[in-house]
């Protein structure tokens, strides 16, 4: 009888609307959401269909951002590559009221992680310090768009308002 009183509650709490003003607690709202400031690069998130990252209480979750070699550049660019994604990141951690130093998780997807480990670590050094957060790095076979070679995953605090 305990588990269908469990069910029942349950059931009666889906059933009832989650906020006066219809919207579910949790939802996404527009001022949470961090979209890019250029035209050009909102209209691909928005055909893709994602934010650059989204501000939850005193969180803010970014989407990955994918460092690639540009046309006619070669694993021995790769350092520009990762050096730039950071810097992008850097922008969205700004604008989404954190910083390098708020970051607390970071996963990085690689396409090759034996050969890109060392240089992205002595990027990644430049940009995130001591003390360190929690970092996994996972081997994949591909990224899109192609020619990626790494994405970068951050979850980071907010800096506290005054």
């Amino acid at each position: 009888m305990l588990s269908l009183s469990i069910f029942a509650v349950a059931a009666q709490a889906a059933t009832q609307p989650a906020a006066a003003n219809g919207a579910a607690p949790f939802a996404r709202q527009p001022q949470n959401v961090v979209v890019p400031n250029r035209p050009e690069v909102r209209k691909f998130f928005n055909e893709w269909g994602f934010a650059e990252a989204v501000i939850d209480g005193d969180r803010v979750w970014l989407s990955g951002v994918v460092a690639g070699l540009r046309p006619g550049e070669s694993m021995a660019d790769a350092d520009k590559a990762y050096d730039q994604a950071f810097r992008m990141l850097g922008d969205v951690l700004k604008r989404s009221g954190s910083s390098f130093d708020g970051v607390v998780d970071i996963t990085t997807f690689h396409t090759d992680l034996p050969a890109q480990f060392e240089g992205f670590r002595k990027v990644k050094d430049r940009y995130i310090r001591e003390p360190f957060p929690a970092w996994t790095a996972i081997d994949i076979d591909r990224l899109v768009p192609d020619g990626g070679l790494v994405e970068i995953k951050v979850v980071a605090r907010r800096t506290p308002q005054g």
